[in-house]
C-alpha cells in the first residue's frame, strides 16, 4: 500500500507539473515555456531506460543467449541509466522564476508553485529510479531484500547521489547535456576546463557537496519508508 500511495504520489506530480506549465500558456495567455516541458521528459527518462533494459534483458535470456551477454547488457543499460539520472535531479535548478516576462497576467502564487512541482518531480523521479534499482541490485547480487538495509547497498547510494548531483552541476554550470557523452573526450576537456576557472572546483565541490546532502535527506524521507516496508514484508 506504501508503494502504491507512493508511485501515485510521484506520478501525479509530473502529471501536476506538465497541467501547470499547459495551462499556464492556455489560461493566462503566455506563450508556452516548452524548456518546462523537455525537462519534465528528461526526468523520466531513466525510468524508461530501466524498463526497457527489463524487457531486452528478458528477450535475449528468453532467446538462450549466453549468460555473459545478459550481463553486458545489464551493463549497459546501467551506464545509460546513470548518464541520464542527473537529468531529473536538474530540475531543482528550475526553482526560479526567470522565465516570468514584464506585462504577464500570471498571479505571482501560480508560478511559485509551478516551479516548485517541477522541481518536487524531478526529484522524486530520481529517488524512485534509484529505488528501482536497489531493488534490481539486491535480488541479482544477494538475493535477498534485507540487503537493502546493507552497508554494501547504502554506500553504493551514496555514490549514486554524490554522482548525480555533480552531473547536475555541470549540466548547469557548464552547460552540457547528457548526449554529449558521446564526444567523451571533448566533454570530459570542457568539464575540465571549467574546474580549472577561478574559484570554479571550489564551487562545484560546494555544490555538490549541499545538492547530494540534500537528495539524501530527501532519500531517507521518501525512500526510507519503502526500503523498511519492503524489507518487513519479506521477513
Amino acid at each position: 500500500m506504501l508503494l502504491e500511495s507512493t508511485v501515485v504520489g510521484i506520478v501525479g506530480m509530473n502529471v501536476l507539473a506538465v497541467v501547470l506549465v499547459v495551462c499556464r500558456a492556455v489560461v493566462f495567455g503566455t506563450r508556452l515555456y516548452r524548456p518546462m516541458l523537455l525537462n519534465v521528459g528528461l526526468s523520466v527518462a531513466p525510468v524508461l531506460v530501466l524498463g526497457a533494459g527489463v524487457l531486452l534483458l528478458a528477450i535475449a535470456l528468453a532467446g538462450g543467449l549466453p549468460l555473459g551477454v545478459g550481463y553486458a547488457i545489464e551493463a549497459a543499460v546501467l551506464l545509460v541509466w546513470l548518464l541520464l539520472l542527473p537529468n531529473a535531479g536538474y530540475l531543482i535548478t528550475e526553482l526560479n522564476l526567470n522565465h516570468r516576462r514584464p506585462g504577464d497576467r500570471v498571479p505571482e502564487w501560480y508560478d511559485v508553485l509551478l516551479v516548485l512541482s517541477l522541481a518536487l518531480s524531478g526529484v522524486l523521479n530520481m529517488l524512485m529510479n534509484i529505488f528501482l534499482v536497489q531493488l534490481a541490485y539486491a535480488g541479482v547480487r544477494f538475493n535477498a531484500v534485507d540487503a537493502l538495509e546493507g552497508v554494501e547497498v547504502r554506500v553504493l547510494t551514496a555514490v549514486v547521489l554524490v554522482l548525480a548531483a555533480f552531473g547536475v552541476y555541470i549540466g548547469r554550470s557548464v552547460r552540457v547535456n547528457s548526449w554529449d557523452v558521446l564526444h567523451p573526450w571533448s566533454l570530459v576537456a570542457k568539464v575540465l576546463r571549467h574546474l580549472r576557472g577561478g574559484g570554479q572546483g571550489r564551487a562545484a565541490l560546494g555544490f555538490t557537496v549541499t545538492c547530494a546532502a540534500f537528495f539524501g535527506l530527501m532519500y531517507l524521507v521518501v525512500i526510507g519508508p519503502l526500503v523498511q516496508a519492503v524489507v518487513l514484508l519479506d521477513a
